[in-house]
């Protein structure tokens, strides 16, 4: 069996980087896939279609918020598994994972094919995109369920210290969805002209493809989270880990569906701006993609390292992790909204036609909200460390507040006198306060105190293992 990275032992910087870099360029893959089928969209179909894709990806956000938190609370599991060297233990937490997410996604992608065009109209999606975003919507919803497995078995193998693995097979999907994307759009070849529908049926297939590559290779390569003969039954979850899973990824969950219902709130206001600023603000969203990039690879590296090391009960290497964390998210995250702004234009070229309409107010909304990222990326790192020893409730409530109270109450309160302006500077606004509280949360909140997530409980000796490193086995070099 191939063994699992050790994210215990070297220099943090360095093994930081090594795990983030795998992590940025499936990030970017993903950001690439997505703005590649929003430029066939966009120079095929026009700007209802791009108003479409925007209103129909949010929702998906929403969707996957619903079940996301499971994947990620198994995958602190993993690896504070991996950092007591207990490989059943990992393959318990992430059997049972599986179970759940499956059925989560299932039940969600049904629900969605039925009350998508509800779900359109509470978003007051505009009369022009609103058949468009509703023939999209629902193939995407069938794709859910691979989408998710595919997701969960690539956050399980950056939380065995993996990050490479899932790189190749982000790149699978990418290439077969964005190369399928104009065929099936425009009906080239024997391809059946599809419109809009076409890009989600390619993103369906490329799911499909890459996720049964993904299981087939996890088993050839014999990786540590492969189930074999008596271990499928940790497909049937465990009481034990489905009340640990649950607990933990409930709130981690509920931070996505946070995120995801502020965004849809977001859109209901920017969508009574007429069809070209939704289509500016969804062109935006495609460059906040990639800003967006270093942080997220970042904060997986460190709540992989963290939770690792917290297994491991080397806390003295936690507070090191962090501050290499922001350090590095500063310099990376800097430089991405330097180049996105200084060449803004030259961005938004791809994917709106020249002379559109929507081009100034694209250039404004940047200008306006892009800074606010590097503030983003530094709760994402300091998020990233708590959540890693089980403390989820206090991240939830603080990106509430940030979301809520702030952002949307801000946008709202001024979008009379300000305009629109008032939408864009609600961005960085929110990024401030969240970043203010994570920051004073992680100086001299509790969280370090009692908020290991344990293996089952015929494991329950484990619990205490951060309290006991003495008698785990040594981390090789």
């Amino acid at each position: 069996m191939a063994r699992p990275r050790d994210l215990t032992a070297g220099p943090i910087t360095g093994t930081l980087l090594a795990f983030a870099l795998p992590t940025l360029g499936s990030n970017v893959l993903q950001s690439l896939n997505g703005s590649i089928n929003t430029i066939w969209v966009g120079h095929f179909l026009g700007e209802a279609a791009l108003a479409a894709t925007s209103n129909a990806n949010i929702i998906m956000f929403l969707m996957f918020g619903a079940v996301f938190g499971f994947g990620m609370a198994a995958t602190i599991l993993v690896g504070q598994a991996v950092g007591r060297r207990d490989i059943d233990a990992a393959r318990r937490a992430f059997g049972s994972a599986v179970a759940l997410v499956l059925g989560g996604a299932a039940v969600i992608a049904a629900l969605g094919w039925v009350f998508a065009p509800e779900i359109l109209t509470l978003l007051a999606t505009p009369g022009g995109a609103f058949p468009l975003a509703l023939a999209y919507l629902r193939v995407i919803f069938l794709s859910l369920p691979a989408s998710m497995l595919s997701v969960l078995l690539m956050m399980g193998l950056r939380g065995t210290g993996d990050s490479t693995t899932p790189l190749w097979f982000m790149g699978l999907s990418v290439a077969i969805d964005a190369g399928l994307n104009p065929f099936l759009i425009a009906g080239i070849g024997p391809f059946p002209q599809m419109g809009i529908a076409g890009s989600a049926t390619a993103s369906l297939i490329a799911n499909h493809v890459s996720v049964l590559g993904l299981i087939a290779y996890i088993y050839w390569r014999d990786l540590p989270l492969r189930l074999r003969r008596a271990e499928l039954g940790y497909l049937r979850p465990d009481p034990a880990l489905v009340r640990v899973i649950t607990t933990k990824g409930l709130p981690m969950g509920a931070q996505m569906l946070v995120m995801s219902s502020a965004g849809l709130t977001m859109a209901g206001l920017v969508n009574r701006q007429g069809v070209d600023t939704v289509a500016a603000f969804g062109v935006a969203q495609q460059l906040w993609t990639y800003i967006q990039m270093p942080a997220l690879a970042i904060g997986a590296a460190v709540s992989a390292m963290a939770a690792q090391n917290i297994g491991a009960g080397r806390w003295d290497r936690v507070d090191r992790i962090t501050r290499a964390g922001l350090i590095t998210n500063l310099a990376l995250t800097g430089v991405m909204v330097a180049v996105t702004t200084v060449f803004d234009r030259l961005v938004l070229g791809l994917f709106l036609r020249e002379g559109s309409a929507a081009m100034p107010i694209a250039e404004h909304i940047q200008l306006v909200a892009a800074w606010g990222f590097i503030l983003f990326g530094a709760t994402m790192v300091l998020f990233s460390t708590v959540r890693a020893n089980g403390a989820v409730l206090a991240p939830l409530v603080m990106l509430f507040v940030s979301m809520y109270p702030v952002r949307i109450g801000f946008a709202a309160a001024f979008l009379p006198s300000w305009g629109a302006d008032a939408l864009w500077w609600s961005f960085p606004l929110g990024s401030v306060a969240n970043l203010v509280m994570a920051a004073l949360y992680y100086r001299y909140g509790n969280w370090r105190r009692g908020a290991l997530m344990v293996a089952p409980a015929e494991c329950e000796e484990q619990a205490h293992a951060d309290a006991e490193p003495a008698g785990m086995v040594r981390p090789t070099a």
